[in-house]
């Protein structure tokens, strides 16, 4: 019999396990209503067994009795076919929330050519330390009750954003690929710390810190970055030094192209799936 609290979690990689890691430490459901499967890594779903005591199998059939809500966590490629896998046992009371890149709410939708509710949530990485910048949006079928219990569970991994679906492509591009681009900012300042002098280990060291406490700075003050940049950038000082060479590289357009291409990735990966989709069905 379907628990209508119950989730069934596809894939198995550390997205998904940091959102099982959440959901379980926060309460909002025990383990045992909460089954996990993969394409094909039986030593993962050994470890998640043990480690959290969830249920696990491949039997997408049992999944989906059990399981009111149902979260893809796979592949952006993957998900057409695990789509197709579902449809049969898919039934009006299921809810989906899908995690995958450029994978649209219709376009689950119309694969599945069912009245079924979906949700589509772009988290990032920090979700590993519960630090997660989620935006989450509703399908044409979605209702209060599936959006209340998506926020319960993303809040539970970080902060959560209700947006509409035409964001989703640009949330991506900022948000959802955004850690990688503070990483590369980490490597060139550690990189630029022992090229000026310091050890490996304390430029390292003095790099995360330094970010941490910017971000805090933000948090905590209430002040908007480009007001915090201006009360460290003295006339003349150091930091206008460093600031000069940034402006004059036009680091601030470069980011800003960083954050067009890849929202421009996401909407192209949407583009690829339907005409596959269409495809297969002329097919």
């Amino acid at each position: 019999m379907q628990n209508q609290k119950s989730v069934g979690i596809f894939g198995a990689g550390s997205i998904a396990e940091a959102m099982l890691d959440g959901i379980l430490s926060q309460d909002i459901m025990p383990p045992e209503d909460i089954y996990v499967t993969n394409k094909q890594n039986d030593d993962k779903l050994q470890l998640l067994r043990e480690r959290y005591n969830v249920k696990t199998t491949r039997d997408y059939k049992e999944i989906l009795s059990k399981c009111r809500y149902l979260i893809i966590a796979v592949k952006p490629v993957d998900v057409h076919e695990l789509l197709i896998s579902l449809q049969k046992f898919i039934t009006a009371n299921h809810i989906i929330i899908t995690l995958a890149a450029g994978i649209s709410t219709k376009f689950i939708e119309t694969v599945l050519d069912k009245k079924v509710q979906v949700i589509r949530a772009m988290p990032n990485t920090a979700c590993k330390v519960r630090e997660s910048a989620t935006a989450i949006t509703l399908g044409s079928y979605a209702t209060k009750e599936a959006q209340d219990f998506a926020e319960e569970i993303f809040s539970s991994i970080g902060k959560v954003s209700v947006v509409e679906e035409t964001m989703m492509d640009a949330v991506t591009g900022l948000s959802g690929s955004g850690p990688a681009y503070v990483y590369l900012l980490m490597e060139a300042m550690i990189e630029a710390g022992v090229k000026v002098g310091l050890p490996r280990w304390l430029s390292e060291e003095l790099t995360v810190q330094t970010v941490y406490g910017a971000a805090k700075m933000v948090i905590e003050t209430g002040e908007s970055p480009k007001k915090l940049r201006k009360q460290v950038t003295t006339p003349g000082g150091t930091t206008m030094a460093g600031i000069k060479v940034l402006e004059k590289a036009d680091f601030a357009d470069l980011l800003i192209r960083a954050v067009e291409s890849a929202a421009g990735r996401s909407k192209e990966m949407m583009k690829e799936r339907s005409c596959l989709h269409k495809l297969e069905n002329v097919l």
